[in-house]
């Protein structure tokens, strides 16, 4: 046997180290290798203390260890189980310690889901063309709702999240419940419907939410419908479909996208104890104006009563009252020497009145003819037979004219 030895050291002689370590650089330098995809059942699935995933890859003929490092593994929408039928999408390497090779996978998905995330992506590159994305139609939430409608599934732990933040968040305000199924075939009519009951409602806000879950659980919030009916609904609509990574078409719609059900409740409400603060500052700024208005016009009434001290009408009123005293009295005595005036003015009317009126005249045997109450003055006035009236000194009569007798002048 030692005598064979000289035949193999012509050939070079490569360490396990040096030999896996080219084999790798073969596979690195493998543009093949990288950026590629490959489809088996998971089988052998292990999850390590520090959270990288491992597992087989079969299918008939074959196995493939697989690496999901736990950044990546994290981010994954669904986490694989055993017997999974999967695309795992990824480069293949060698593992020199162990000297095995394996595919390093930054994303898992079941088998037959890439078929629809491209016709996802082309559903969204035509709503998108329809300006059903654009951020200038979206609108801005009410600062204070009154009314907010849910749309979510009576059971979840979704409505039970929100429920509790609203109440702790702002109770004042009236929550409505439209039930609606929220995965599987019949959840895009079932939201759509909702979403229309709740319009109904004329709620201040709608929040369109669910839990977590798979990639295809969240697939109905992917529906053309739900996507048109968010943004047909007359009142804004929040999103708060599963957690923080997973995005659908109806988040695109959406007024406001939230991370999850429970920051959904968060974003279309105020903080009832920072509302009580912004009202004490704003009650404490009212009251300071009012005090500082009340002290300026208290200070402009001081010294508009200074003023008005100082320039008194007191004296001009005091002397105006006895100029008017005195001319009151002045106008009592023209008024009681112009009434005696009067007065004898007027018993020398009288007494004249007297002198010459009808009574002397009757008194010396005169008497006066009336006829018809006209004073009779030529006998030619009365045709006989007519009567006239006669008043004497002493009482009158009446008398019947027979014959006019004519008299020279």
């Amino acid at each position: 046997m030692s005598a064979q030895f000289p035949l193999f050291a012509a050939e070079p002689v490569w360490s396990v180290a040096a030999l896996t370590h080219f084999v790798r650089e073969l596979f690195d330098s493998n543009s093949q290798m990288q950026d590629l995809s490959v489809e088996g059942e998971v089988s052998n699935l292990t999850r390590s203390t520090a959270g990288h995933l491992y597992f087989t890859l079969r299918d008939a003929q074959a196995a493939l260890s697989c690496v999901v490092w736990r950044a990546d593994a994290q981010q994954l929408a669904r986490q694989p189980i055993n017997g999974d039928q999967v695309v795992a999408f990824g480069s293949v390497s060698v593992y020199e310690q162990t000297g095995r090779y394996q595919l390093y996978a930054t994303s898992v998905q079941l088998a037959g889901l890439g078929e629809r995330l491209r016709q996802l992506e082309e559903l969204k590159r035509r709503l998108a063309a329809e300006g059903l994305f654009d951020a200038g139609r979206k609108r801005a939430l009410p600062a204070m709702p009154r009314h907010i409608a849910l749309v979510t599934s009576p059971r979840g732990a979704a409505v039970s999240d929100m429920r509790r933040v609203l109440a702790r968040r702002w109770p004042l305000a009236l929550v409505s419940l439209l039930p609606a199924v929220v995965q599987g075939d019949s959840a895009p009519d079932e939201i759509v419907a909702a979403l229309q009951a709740a319009n109904r409602k004329q709620p201040d806000v709608i929040l369109l939410a669910r839990g977590g879950g798979a990639i295809e659980d969240l697939w109905a919030f992917n529906d053309e419908r739900v996507v048109r009916a968010i943004v047909a609904s007359a009142a804004p609509v929040v999103t708060g479909v599963g957690h923080e990574t997973d995005v659908t078409l109806a988040d695109f719609a959406a007024d406001v996208r939230a991370a999850t059900p429970s920051v959904a409740a968060e974003l279309a409400t105020p903080n009832q104890y920072d509302v009580r603060q912004q009202l004490d500052r704003s009650s404490a700024r009212l009251n300071s104006l009012m005090r500082g208005a009340l002290t300026h016009h208290n200070a402009a009434l001081l010294d508009a009563l200074r003023m008005l001290q100082a320039l008194s009408p007191r004296a001009q009123l005091r002397a105006t009252a006895a100029r008017l005293q005195g001319l009151q009295v002045r106008l009592q005595r023209g008024l009681q020497s112009r009434l005696q005036l009067q007065r004898a003015h007027l018993d020398r009317m009288q007494q004249l009145l007297l002198t010459l009126g009808p009574a002397p005249t009757l008194a010396r045997g005169y008497a006066i003819v009336t006829h018809a109450g006209v004073v009779v003055r030529q006998a030619q006035a009365v045709p006989p037979p007519a009567q006239v009236q006669v008043r004497l000194a002493q009482g009158s009569f009446t008398a019947e004219v027979q014959e006019i007798t004519a008299t020279g002048g």
